[in-house]
């Protein structure tokens, strides 16, 4: 079925033209490269993977729970709303709330592969464009994996949400060649990374989770990559030019929290826009949501070398400074080992089903003959 059928709201034209700028740059240095960005991209290689062998696609979901959302997680939970609902309209919101998120990683994926394209086209350096092309192939992946389950296990698609959109337009609209690495990278990447993780470490449902881990294992190589090339860059800045990137890393942060709240699902349930606002600032579960969102994104942004005065404080008034001191090192490993756990007890469990399996056709050989 066309996407276009599955859409909760009207996306608009079928297309998004947003405007290039820059250069396309060449090297023509082929025999150099930074060990550890060169070390990294063979990682990228090795660790190709598909998207439809790898994941278990029999997997049943149920569109009406497809993450086990308890009830105190859903927004309307305590609210007048709630005590109106049926059994069904509970489940249509957990449909509509999981199809809202799923939606943005979607969107937001499709957005990283034209970044990491344009990286390709405009870092000079041929060892970054080398790592760019393989996650450029990474993020097509995770585009296909996202649309694929939101197709066929949920039914169910949102447009892209309107501040993730003019970020990620700010982003691929700046002309200077650091920038796709910062929006993307930083900010959009490190903010999805916090929300894959989330619903990774606390749905019990099988095919998701195995989304989620699988996908977060390429994220810790991206983030990686960004770090790498951001600090070495903002090395020879001055403090004009830092400043400048810090002021986009703030409005990007402010945009995330408090427009990324999913206010279009509870339109969709007649709740007018006003009060879906206030009743998404209330929630306990979102504040802490928010809180975790920046995770992944302060401890990289202090890395690079990005943590003037404005921004320090910028994250004191959200909450999140402490933050900076997070091991993002120790997040990522965790990021990895997770998603090989959970190849290994996957098939392992098959290992042991095929002799089982085999076992059985064993047995019944025998007793067929006596």
């Amino acid at each position: 079925m066309p996407t276009f059928d599955l859409y909760a709201d009207d996306p608009g034209a079928p297309h998004w033209q947003v405007p290039a700028s820059g250069d396309a740059r060449f090297s023509w240095e082929y025999d150099d490269g930074r060990d550890r960005l060169l070390a990294l991209y063979q990682k990228g290689k090795d660790k190709q993977w598909d998207g439809q062998k790898r994941i278990d696609w029999d997997l049943d979901v149920d569109p009406y729970d497809p993450l086990g959302t308890p009830e105190e997680a859903m927004v309307l939970y305590n609210t007048p709303y709630w005590a109106k609902m049926t059994d069904r309209d509970k489940g249509e919101l957990r449909r509509h709330f999981a199809s809202w998120q799923f939606s943005q990683f979607l969107h937001g994926e499709q957005g990283a592969m034209i970044c990491a394209a344009r990286i390709v086209e405009s870092v000079p350096d041929l060892d970054a464009k080398f790592y760019s092309a393989t996650q450029t192939m990474d993020e097509a992946r995770h585009a296909e994996i996202y649309g694929r389950f939101l197709h066929e296990k949920i039914g169910l698609v949102y447009p892209i949400n309107d501040n993730l959109q003019s970020l990620l337009g700010d982003t691929l609209r700046d002309s200077r060649w650091d920038m796709p690495y910062l929006g993307m990278q930083v900010l959009i990447e490190g903010l999805a990374l916090a929300a894959f993780g989330m619903i990774r470490d606390t749905t019990d449902k099988p095919l998701p989770k195995q989304i989620l881990a699988y996908v977060m294992q390429d994220e810790a190589r991206h983030v990686a990559f960004g770090r790498m090339a951001l600090r070495d860059y903002y090395k020879q800045l001055t403090d004009a030019e830092l400043r400048e990137r810090e002021e986009f890393v703030i409005e990007g942060c402010y945009l995330m929290r408090d427009r990324l709240r999913g206010i279009e699902v509870l339109e969709n349930f007649g709740i007018p826009r006003a009060e879906a606002e206030e009743l998404t600032g209330r929630s306990e579960f979102l504040h802490l949501f928010r809180q975790l969102l920046f995770s992944r994104i302060v401890p990289c942004v202090k890395d690079i070398g990005l943590w003037g005065k404005r921004l320090q404080q910028a994250y004191v008034d959200m909450g999140v400074f402490d933050l900076g001191n997070s091991n993002l090192d120790q997040l990522m490993a965790q990021d990895e080992e997770l998603a090989e756990k959970l190849d290994a007890e996957r098939f392992a469990a098959e290992e042991q089903a095929r002799v089982t399996e085999v076992r059985q056709t064993i047995e019944a050989d025998r007793d067929a003959g006596d």
